[in-house]
């Protein structure tokens, strides 16, 4: 049968709008955009939290976000993390015109949970909070696909959770930030450390500390003048992080960084987030790399991440930029 060349022209009409909407769109499509949880003891005794969650919400097109995860310690709660998407909800149509990927307030609120109020007293996670029954809800409905948590508090809940259903190791990975984390509540990543050495984990425990320490702070990229320059003032969110801390510390950043630039299945190439050494321990199991050349103030590995200051701080100031519009 002889093809109906009439309607050609209509089909390259249409097919040229489906290539114009993809070009407009800056966002990546949603197969390459990684399911992260986070787990943030925000509104304990460190302001940092706040700082990073605005830094997460900025970026929150970069993700599908499954999980707000509120845990230990200290008396952080559920509620200071939907103080942070109240100041998100002021600037959400600012960013919106930037992106359609950006989840609406009402989504974040959806997703946040309570975790953990205290750390784990005994040797073996006996009890299930919300936020860890919420992991391993969206652990087995991703069956197949990575689902990064990423943990800025204790690690109690992500303890609860594989106690509870150690199947979910099969797809969930890890990145803690460590060091006083770890300190609140030891047992907890004891028992995932000892117990369960075939799991996916970054363990950064100095690494981190390259995100406010050391780099190049020329051109207004210090932790008091960044701030100045490119957050006080801008939107809500910008107003939030700056009443909450006046200088960049962000010390769990680094694990969205990690997600901004690199590649995300490889812990050992450079990434905006660190890049991190295999031990002995397992198979999947990354922590800083002690090379003399890569400590900053006695901190392992944390010249992986302040080497790319630059180059993180202004691609934020772009978007810090957003708000101001």
């Amino acid at each position: 049968m002889p093809k109906n060349t009439s309607s050609h022209p209509m089909r390259l009409l249409l097919l040229a709008a489906v290539v114009i909407v993809s070009a407009c769109n800056n966002s990546r499509p949603v197969a390459d955009r990684p399911n992260i949880i986070v787990s943030t003891d925000i509104g304990g005794s460190d302001p940092d939290d706040y700082q990073s969650l605005v830094h997460l919400f900025v970026y929150a097109d970069r993700f599908n976000l499954l999980g707000l995860i509120s845990s230990p310690p200290d008396a952080g709660r559920k509620e200071h993390i939907e103080e942070a998407i109240a100041a998100y909800a002021a600037d959400f149509e600012k960013l919106k015109k930037h992106s359609a990927r950006f989840p609406s307030p009402e989504y974040l609120l959806s997703i946040t949970k309570q975790g953990a109020t205290d750390s784990l007293k005994t040797e073996v996670p006996t009890e299930l909070s919300d936020g860890a029954s919420w992991i391993i809800d969206k652990a087995k409905e991703n069956a197949g696909q990575p689902l990064y948590i990423l943990v800025w508090g204790s690690i109690t809940d992500v303890a609860q959770a594989v106690h509870h259903a150690p199947s979910i190791k099969s797809n969930i990975r890890v990145y803690s930030i460590g060091s006083w984390n770890t300190l609140q509540d030891p047992k907890s990543r004891d028992y995932l450390f000892h117990n369960h050495p075939d799991l996916w984990w970054i363990e950064n425990n100095t690494t981190f500390r390259g995100m406010y320490m050391g780099g190049d702070t020329t051109n207004s990229m210090g932790n008091l003048t960044f701030v100045e320059n490119h957050v006080k003032g801008h939107g809500t969110l910008g107003d939030l992080f700056w009443n909450k801390k006046k200088d960049i510390k962000m010390g769990d950043t680094p694990s969205v960084l990690y997600f901004l630039n690199g590649d995300i299945d490889n812990p050992e190439g450079e990434s905006w987030g660190g890049s991190f050494v295999k031990t002995n321990h397992g198979q999947h199991y990354w922590t800083d790399n002690p090379a003399d050349s890569l400590i900053e103030n006695n901190r392992a590995g944390a010249k992986t991440v302040n080497k790319f200051r630059q180059a993180y701080l202004r691609d934020w100031a772009v978007r810090m930029g957003w708000l101001k519009e």
